[in-house]
């Protein structure tokens, strides 16, 4: 049986502990030297590089739609924090950086989030959906990836995103972070047509390259009676006038385990 965190033990403790992280989460960015984006720009650089959409509304989740009414307003006060974002080179961009103060003005409602292994409501639960869209987006351009991390566990199908591009957030605790190693800006644009969450990347110059992603999976497999996917992200950059590939790169490897039925004929290879 897993130990017990001290703040399981004692819940009085877990206010505390929180307000003890964030705050040393966001001292260890103010001195680690790294320059922030956080310019928002009424207008749009020139050069546009990629866009896609999700569906906001998951009716799959198996859980209280009104739940996925509250992650549509999350999503929308989080987003209007960096909607505009110019990433100039040099400088990085960081999920909580931004949002920090998503909610000052008006307050979160419950949305999904995982806590202790169990799906429940929680204040300001559903921002993943937004960090694995900016993952998405960033994925098709030459910036560095300088942190991100999986899903410890997904209990749903997540819409709209392929398997291994997600970025899961957690104030104090995890960010996903995008630094700017290019000598060209690049702008984050954010809007929700519909019930959709857009994204679109913008330039400041016309991209030398286009590129585009390959992902090695899904695999899944079991081990200690527990099912878990495995997909790893490629990412090509292509010559634009030729379509041609010019180099390959492996970006990172991911492993989430899965907490709900997969479909029937899905291939699981057992590792028991």
């Amino acid at each position: 049986m897993a130990r017990k965190r001290l703040t399981q033990l004692f819940p009085f403790l877990l206010p505390l502990r929180r307000w003890q992280k964030k705050r040393c989460f966001y001292l260890k960015m103010r001195l680690d030297r790294n320059r922030y984006a956080a310019q928002l720009a009424k207008t749009r650089l020139p050069y546009p590089v990629f866009e896609d959409a999700s569906t906001v509304i998951n009716p799959e989740s198996g859980y209280d739609i009104a739940y996925q009414y509250n992650k549509a307003h999350n999503l929308k006060l989080a987003a209007a924090t960096m909607d505009g974002l110019v990433i100039a080179p040099g400088e990085t961009y960081s999920f909580w950086m931004l949002c920090r103060y998503a909610d000052k003005k008006t307050p979160y409602k419950p949305g999904l989030s995982l806590v202790d292994g169990k799906i429940r409501g929680v204040y300001g639960g559903g921002l993943c959906q937004l960090s694995d869209l900016v993952l998405w987006l960033v994925l098709h351009t030459p910036l560095t990836i300088v942190e991100r991390h999986p899903h410890t566990v997904k209990d749903f199908p997540a819409p709209g995103m392929p398997e291994g591009v997600d970025a899961t957030v957690s104030e104090g605790w995890l960010d996903l972070k995008v630094r700017n190693d290019t000598e060209h800006s690049y702008q984050l644009l954010l809007d929700f047509p519909d019930e959709l969450i857009r994204g679109r990347i913008q330039c400041s110059e016309k991209p030398q390259y286009d590129y585009c992603l390959r992902i090695d999976g899904p695999r899944y497999f079991t081990t200690q009676g527990k099912v878990y996917e495995r997909a790893d992200v490629y990412r090509a950059r292509l010559d634009p006038s030729t379509g041609e590939g010019l180099e390959e790169k492996l970006l990172y490897k991911s492993c989430t385990r899965i907490g709900y039925p997969l479909p029937a004929g899905t291939a699981v290879e057992r590792r028991d």
